[in-house]
């Protein structure tokens, strides 16, 4: 019984490994759309985000299956709930993908802003898709070594220079055409924030201490 419950364990970590990588994909894939104002490589952000949730799903399975016939304990049991809240997370990545990607299928031919604007859009996504790159690794090696302060402060520059952009006189545009531009950042800037979550849901299995209860501000790396 025990060998089964390692093995399904095992198999749980090997899919969110994958999703992790499918997750950095998407990221990384819808920022050269946003960039190139690409429609083929728009689609495969949507088949991306198709794959992520089929493996969420998958997982989602899995994870009740271990709950309800294994019956885990402890760290196990901590583990096993770690990896589908790790999933979820996951699949909200994706989602987010899709729907950045979205706005640049309804933008083509043209792209989804003009410059400076753009730019601090590119910008955005590289830096969500190093985070999503850096939560892979996390999931892959169960330790976090980033420093949470300099997410925050590096995502709280990007988000002022897109404010910024979006509000210079210069280059006056219509609300609504604004607004899209904003909700298409904060889109960007969740997928870091679910990169976070990730990273204190490592923690927590590491640690114990629920990811609530983990200081906002704290470095989440063990010494």
């Amino acid at each position: 019984m025990r060998t089964q419950f390692t093995h399904e364990l095992n198999a749980l970590t090997n899919d969110l490994t994958l999703m992790c990588r499918l997750a950095h994909d998407a990221v990384e894939r819808v920022t050269d759309a946003v960039a190139g104002a690409d429609l083929a490589v728009t689609y495969e952000v949507f088949a991306l985000d198709e794959q992520l949730q089929k493996m969420y799903g998958a997982c989602e399975a899995r994870t009740v299956v271990l709950l309800a016939l294994q019956a885990p304990v402890a760290r196990d049991l901590r583990h096993v709930v770690t990896a589908i809240q790790i999933a979820n997370e996951l699949s909200r990545i994706g989602w987010l993908t899709s729907r950045v990607a979205d706005q640049v299928y309804r933008s083509h031919p043209n792209h989804v802003a003009q410059q400076p604007i753009l730019d601090v859009l590119t910008e955005l996504g590289r830096f969500a898709a190093h985070r999503t790159a850096l939560a892979g690794e996390a999931v892959a090696t169960a330790h976090q070594s980033a420093d949470a302060q300099q997410v925050t402060a590096a995502l709280t520059g990007l988000r002022e220079r897109l404010h910024a952009a979006l509000i210079d006189p210069e280059r006056s545009q219509p609300a609504t055409a604004a607004i899209d531009l904003a909700l298409l950042g904060s889109y960007l800037e969740r997928c870091v924030d679910h990169t976070t979550r990730i990273e204190r849901l490592i923690r927590f299995l590491d640690t114990g201490v629920p990811p609530m209860a983990q200081p906002p501000d704290a470095e989440l790396d063990e010494d």
